[in-house]
């Protein structure tokens, strides 16, 4: 093993390479638990939906689809910055890698502040899940899906918020000069969360913003 690997190799593995390999079957393995969890509010949703289609229509309309579209395509742009910054790490391109991140971070932090404006506009309008809700025409079950909006949407924000934490995180690392060409394994790691993230907000965007819309 190179003398300059050896620091960055942990005592229980072989090699740089044998690290890898677990760090990746580790990420994994906590994506499928985080599948799990997106996958029975979704399960709660396609119930709840079949039960009150009428109610889900109408929820649909209420939400703004501009925002929605906008929260789209700073995301997948963020998916873009993010997948770049990791080429720039396998690369050894540690100021790419920097100002990437820093893009990844800024369309992430724009997500959360269109969404906290959504939200800020719905709490307005009543649409409040609790002894608040009052919408402005009285819908037989609406509650219903705005208790699932905002659960769904609230956890993926959340998401959002450890994924920022995680990529201020790597740079802090970067700005150290943790990364190179034989070492970029927590970039390669925080970039399968980030995307995870995204594709979670992709199946909620349509979910939630278009079905039902026509």
């Amino acid at each position: 093993m190179s003398s300059d690997l050896h620091g960055l190799v942990a005592h229980q593995f072989d090699d740089m390479e044998q690290q890898r390999e677990a760090a990746t079957i580790g990420m994994w393995a906590f994506l499928i638990t985080e599948v799990m969890l997106f996958g029975g509010m979704f399960m709660c949703y396609t119930v709840y939906r079949t039960l009150y289609p009428e109610a889900f229509q109408a929820g649909s309309h209420h939400l703004n689809i501009i925002l929605g579209t906008l929260n789209t395509a700073l995301l997948i742009g963020s998916s873009l910055t993010m997948a770049l910054a990791v080429h720039a790490a396998q690369n050894g391109h540690r100021k790419q890698v920097e100002r990437l991140i820093v893009a990844t971070i800024l369309l992430g932090s724009l997500f959360l502040a269109v969404k906290a404006f959504e939200y800020t506009g719905k709490w307005q309008e009543n649409l409040i899940p609790g002894p608040n809700f009052a919408p402005a025409e009285p819908i037989p079950h609406l509650q219903i899906f705005y208790a699932l909006y905002f659960v769904l949407t609230g956890t993926h924000a959340f998401h959002m918020v450890i994924g920022i934490g995680v990529m201020v995180v790597m740079l802090v690392m970067n700005r150290g000069g943790k990364f190179s060409k034989d070492y970029y394994a927590p970039v390669e790691m925080a970039g399968l969360y980030w995307h995870f993230v995204d594709i979670v907000w992709i199946f909620l965007f349509p979910l939630l913003y278009l079905l039902g819309r026509h």
